[in-house]
């Protein structure tokens, strides 16, 4: 990045009082610098540290927060007159991270509330002049392997449009619970009495899609288990996955349990879930959702390990296995912005190992005539339709079924411009092309 003679020009940043929203801001990005912890739990961190803030404060703290993360290789360079680097800093100087405050600010039309002097908003608009001259890779602030990567699969112009659409906020989808045993028509009413305005998903028949992003978790039709907010992409990879009542299901990955509580509405409250982590902390947090989900059929087991014994003792008895794998989660940026700054292409390698392995693990656990259905929110290749052609070459008693078939069977249809990831027939979902969060599901049958 060249320098100018207006990226030089540094403003005289007089020191924020502790109190001030600016002086917030630049602590969230000291925390920040190295991503080595989560942007969501930074941001978290300082608003519990900072009680006293009210919720228009919160909100703009947020939008700034996470316009910097999106932005962040590029407000580095521009706050340090330094030409622009691939990764991010792990540690900046604090008139760095206040230039970058500022800037972010500024983009993020808060200069006001941020108490912004006008010296400091004229040099933060010279800046932002700069930002859309940059090539698409330095525009959206994309690491050299992931941008390359998209090149490869898509082609450069879908490439950035790909670039273009992960680069906004995501809306808020919601998913109808199907077990309360009541329709999408009554929740829709009462969401517009609530004052919040949602459309159904016409290729999805339990989904809703907010407009906005309103706080619906305080309303009581949430309380009562009425819905759940699941994007729909994710929605559509349960749907793949066609659990039938009564069945014997694991979801060998549940985390804190999304796809666990879709795929018990989807069986009707019947039948039998064990849902498998190796993390207790993730599990918990599906303990509260399941009691407001009405759902009896699920059993939250935390394992050790591959070779726990309670794994060892569902060896060929599942009807279904959800391997919902660990990943690099690519296709959720437009939610989780740092994750381009916490992977890594070295780190991709070992989360293809590390997949291989679960979905070995996963595979014993399929009765013959069973099913497994293998999933990721990755754009990678390797984890995707990499995956599946080692596992169908290691695994010869297991054969793809076409997602395309299953879900016509359903009824459903994938969105528009999805694509069917060939010559495999697993579900392929580009989030420019599908408006949702990027995800691949694979689906197998055990002969």
């Amino acid at each position: 990045m060249s320098r100018s003679s207006s990226a030089q020009r540094k403003p005289h940043l007089a020191a924020a009082r502790p109190s001030s929203l600016l002086s917030i801001l630049v602590e969230a990005f000291r925390q920040a610098c190295g991503f080595s912890v989560p942007a969501d739990k930074v941001l978290s961190g300082l608003f519990e540290k900072n009680r006293g803030l009210g919720s228009r404060e919160r909100r703009a703290l947020a939008g700034c927060f996470y316009l910097a993360v999106r932005r962040w290789t590029w407000l580095e360079a521009v706050a340090t007159s330094a030409p622009m680097q691939s990764q991010p800093s792990k540690e900046l100087s604090g008139a760095t991270l206040r230039r970058m405050a500022v800037l972010s600010a500024f983009l993020a039309d808060q200069s006001s509330l941020m108490r912004i002097t006008e010296h400091e908003q004229h040099w933060a608009n010279d800046q932002a002049l700069t930002l859309e001259g940059l090539q698409p890779q330095d525009r959206y602030c994309l690491p050299n392997w992931v941008w390359l990567d998209w090149v490869r699969q898509l082609g450069k112009q879908e490439a950035e449009q790909l670039a273009a659409f992960l680069d906004q906020e995501a809306p808020l989808d919601l998913r109808l619970n199907l077990a309360s045993g009541q329709g999408r028509d009554p929740l829709l009413d009462e969401l517009r009495l609530a004052g919040i305005t949602a459309d159904p998903i016409a290729w999805l028949p339990e989904g809703l899609r907010c407009q906005g992003r309103p706080p619906v978790q305080s309303l009581e039709a949430f309380k009562r288990g009425r819905f759940e907010v699941q994007d729909a992409g994710s929605q559509l990879l349960v749907r793949l996955c066609a659990p039938q009542r009564g069945q014997t299901v694991v979801d060998f990955c549940a985390g804190a349990g999304g796809k666990t509580l879709a795929l018990g509405a989807l069986m009707r409250n019947t039948g039998r879930i064990y849902a498998l982590d190796n993390s207790a902390s993730r599990l918990a947090r599906l303990k509260p959702r399941l009691a407001r989900s009405g759902l009896s059929n699920v059993w939250a087991i935390a394992i050790q390990n591959l070779s726990d014994m309670r794994v060892k003792r569902l060896r060929g008895k599942a009807d279904l296995v959800l391997v919902d794998a660990p990943c690099t989660g690519l296709g959720t940026l437009r939610r989780n912005p740092d994750l381009k700054w916490r992977q890594s292409a070295a780190g991709l390698e070992g989360l293809v190992k590390l997949q291989a392995s679960i979905l070995h693990a996963a595979s014993g656990l399929v009765r013959p005539g069973g099913r497994l259905v293998y999933a990721t929110c990755s754009l990678s290749r390797d984890e995707n339709e990499g995956q599946v052609e080692t596992f169908l070459n290691d695994h010869p008693d297991f054969s793809m079924d076409p997602a395309e078939r299953i879900l016509s069977k359903q009824g459903l249809a994938a969105p528009t411009d999805s694509t069917w990831s060939e010559p495999q027939g697993a579900l392929r979902l580009w989030p420019h092309r599908s408006q949702t969060d990027g995800f691949f599901g694979a689906h197998f049958v055990r002969a």
